[in-house]
């Protein structure tokens, strides 16, 4: 009816915009967290792997002693890194199974179980886990082990 009157004239993108406008706010700080979240988890096991390779120079100098190649103390230092990330991936997906039914709100087009993004993420923390534990397990594969074993006594 071209007599009506009209108020609040606006395209249908800016209403959209005023709808979405708290989910958006809502996704931007929980992206913002998990970012912090994944950086702080590099972190820490990358610290847990220097101080791993620092408490245990007196064994991997005797293991390059006695004739392990830099590729076991790699492996050797890369499994010993990654184990508590395995545990603490195993905890935190059932943790995170257990929560799904209070997120489900936050979540916009993701379903409480779903799969993909478990595995997704899942295989992301891996993956930065493992680099975080790379440059130690290197630095321990090229320790000396006489210099290992001197370092050890004091």
């Amino acid at each position: 009816d071209k007599d009506q009157a009209v108020s609040e004239v606006t395209t249908l993108d800016q209403a959209l915009a005023g709808v979405l406008a708290r989910p958006r706010f809502s996704m931007l700080v929980l992206a913002v967290f998990a970012a912090l979240a994944l950086i702080l988890a590099t972190l820490g096991v990358y610290g847990l792997c220097a101080y791993m390779i620092e408490q245990k120079t007196a064994e991997i100098g005797v293991r390059m002693a006695l004739g392990a190649r830099a590729d076991d103390i790699l492996l050797y230092v890369l499994r010993q890194g990654l184990r508590p990330v395995v545990v603490g991936g195993v905890l935190g997906l059932t943790a995170a199974f257990a929560a799904t039914r209070l997120l489900t709100s936050l979540l916009y087009g993701v379903r409480a179980f779903d799969l993909e993004t478990y595995a997704l993420s899942s295989l992301l923390l891996a993956a930065v886990s493992l680099l975080a534990c790379v440059y130690p397990a290197r630095r321990a594969a090229r320790l000396d082990p006489v210099t290992a074993l001197k370092r050890a006594e004091v």
